[in-house]
């Protein structure tokens, strides 16, 4: 059975918002969020365990991004989250000497 339209994005440009956004946002949240991870805690532990949980969280952003009705809000919270992680990379990277 088909969806019903009136459920679906109208417009190309929102549609291609959603799609883009659940692909390479949603994978850019999940691999600097995981790298994030590992430079605070031990390496070892995060990359093993992101080979399953970065998978999972990578396919619940995509959930998230095609419930959404704004396609370029998603994409706006996407790269702030993976700007916030990236900072919290940095900092870990620099200032965090215990798992050096």
């Amino acid at each position: 059975m088909p969806a019903n339209p009136k459920y679906l994005t109208q417009s190309k440009w929102q549609r291609f918002a959603k799609i883009t956004a659940a692909i390479l946002g949603g994978y850019l949240v999940s691999i600097s969020f995981h790298l994030a991870l590992a430079s605070w805690f031990n390496k070892a532990n995060i990359i093993i365990t992101m080979a399953f949980s970065g998978f999972i969280v990578w396919v619940a952003l995509m959930v998230i991004a095609f419930l959404a009705k704004n396609g370029w809000k998603i994409w706006l919270i996407y790269l702030g989250l993976s700007l916030f992680f990236s900072g919290l990379l940095y900092l870990g990277q620099n200032y965090n000497t215990i798992t050096k």
